[in-house]
């Protein structure tokens, strides 16, 4: 039977009990920008991609480049993976995305918790000058790792879409798995959010040694290039709610 999403990776590509990153798009854009500044900043090297007849059909250019949206990359030594997407995740999609992505994290027989990179839609974002960050883990050993790097657990709410499905597909196949949450503007990307996420993903990964202070600086700049990803993404989240109004828990309808 085809696979509906297939993850392609570069032949020969070595893996070393990595660590995986996650930063598909979502409220603020904090995965999405967290995962890509790193990835430049660190000078990770391309090993694969994403692909799906359930993706928008869509390619990127880069440098004169043809790239698929969906990417993986690495560290030189296999020890650090990072999954990214320049295209807003579709509904339909979020099933297969994640069940094949949690299949492949246990082929790869990750051992370190998987960490989902997040936001947390704040109403009052204008407000606050440093976005606190929180955590949710989908196992008591997740939970564990969060206490023990001093990470606040989100104590109440919900979460939806990708990531909340990727703490469930983890969870079924006994992997353990995180989602980093910072407070975010509901509406437009926050790369001030990312930054405060990146911090403290850093206590998770030793050799993410990255310096936001060129984050926080070029802000405005990344919102402009962020602009049509966060609409993408806004638009696919609201059809995401229309069909999960009747599932959401009663307290928070």
């Amino acid at each position: 039977m085809e696979e509906v999403v297939r993850i392609v990776e570069e032949e020969g590509t070595v893996y070393n009990n990595p660590i995986v990153l996650e930063g598909l798009p979502d409220v603020g854009l904090v995965g999405t920008i967290a995962a890509s500044f790193i990835v430049e900043k660190l000078d990770y090297r391309e090993i694969g991609h994403i692909e799906s007849e359930l993706f928008p059909p869509v390619m990127v250019i880069h440098d004169g480049r043809l790239e698929n949206p969906f990417r993986i990359y690495s560290d030189g030594e296999g020890r650090t993976l990072v999954i990214l997407s320049e295209v807003a995740v579709p509904p339909k999609a979020v099933y297969p995305l994640t069940t094949a992505l949690a299949d492949w994290f246990r082929k790869l027989e990750v051992q370190q918790p998987i960490i989902s990179i997040k936001g947390l839609p704040m109403k009052s974002r204008m407000d606050i000058e440093k976005p606190e960050v929180f955590g949710v883990g989908n196992s008591a050993t997740a939970v564990a790792a969060l206490k023990e790097k001093q990470v606040d657990l989100l104590e109440e709410g919900f979460i939806a879409g990708t990531y909340a499905m990727m703490l469930r597909e983890c969870a079924k196949r006994r992997i353990s798995a995180v989602s980093v949450l910072a407070q975010c503007y509901p509406v437009y990307p926050d790369p001030g959010a990312a930054a405060a996420a990146i911090e403290v993903i850093e206590k998770f990964v030793k050799t993410l040694d990255v310096d936001v202070a060129e984050l926080l600086e070029n802000a405005e700049e990344i919102k402009l290039r962020a602009r049509d990803l966060m609409q993408q993404t806004t638009q696919s989240a609201q059809e995401m709610q229309k069909g999960m109004e009747q599932d959401m828990p009663i307290m928070y309808r």
